[in-house]
C-alpha cells in the first residue's frame, strides 16, 4: 500500500462558505460555539479539511492548532470525505478470527486506498470497525445500508463491482 495519503482535492462551493460563515456569525459570541460550530460545519461540507479548519480558525481568532486538536480527538469528526459508497469492514474479534482482516487488505488493494481514505473520483470510502452486531456472519462488511456477510477475500471483488 502506498504510503502517501491520496489526497481528495477540497471541493467547497461559495454556497457551502456562505453557510459555514452564517453558523459562524450565529454563534460567534456564545460560550462553548466551537463544538457546535464544528458539527454544523461538518454537516454543510461532509467532513472537516484544513481549509474548513482554517475558515473557522480566521473567523473565532482561534488557533488552528486548537481547532485540529478537537477535530482529531474526537471520533465524530472526519478528516477526510466520505465516498458515495461507504465501506465498513468489521475487526472486531469474531470477524478478525475468521479472517476479516485479510477482507480489509483486499478492499484497500482493490481500491487503491487505505483505512479513513476516499478514492479520488469520490465513489468509494473504506473504514475499519469494531463491531457492527452481526457476529453470526462474520466475517462481515457493508457498503452504505447493505450488509454482507460469510465472506470470504475470493468475494471481495464481486461485491465492489455492484457499485461501479
Amino acid at each position: 500500500m502506498d504510503s502517501q495519503k491520496k489526497k481528495v482535492p477540497f471541493a467547497g462551493t461559495k454556497e457551502q462558505e456562505s453557510a459555514l460563515l452564517k453558523v459562524i456569525n450565529e454563534h460567534r459570541d456564545e460560550k462553548g460555539s466551537l463544538m457546535p460550530i464544528l458539527q454544523k460545519a461538518q454537516e454543510i461540507y461532509g467532513y472537516l479539511p484544513i481549509e474548513v479548519q482554517t475558515i473557522i480558525s480566521n473567523e473565532l481568532d482561534i488557533p488552528l492548532e486548537k481547532i485540529y486538536g478537537i477535530v482529531t480527538f474526537y471520533s465524530q469528526f472526519s478528516l477526510n470525505p466520505k465516498g458515495k459508497y461507504k465501506v465498513s469492514v468489521c475487526l472486531g474479534t469474531a470477524c478478525y478470527v475468521k479472517g476479516s482482516g485479510d477482507i480489509f487488505t483486499k478492499i484497500q488493494e482493490l481500491l487503491g486506498i487505505s483505512d479513513g481514505e476516499c478514492t479520488p473520483d469520490g465513489k468509494f470510502s473504506i473504514e475499519s470497525c469494531r463491531c457492527i452486531g452481526a457476529c453470526g456472519l462474520a466475517p462481515v462488511f457493508t457498503v452504505n445500508d447493505d450488509v454482507y456477510g460469510k465472506l470470504t477475500v475470493d468475494d471481495v471483488e464481486g461485491i465492489l463491482a455492484k457499485y461501479k
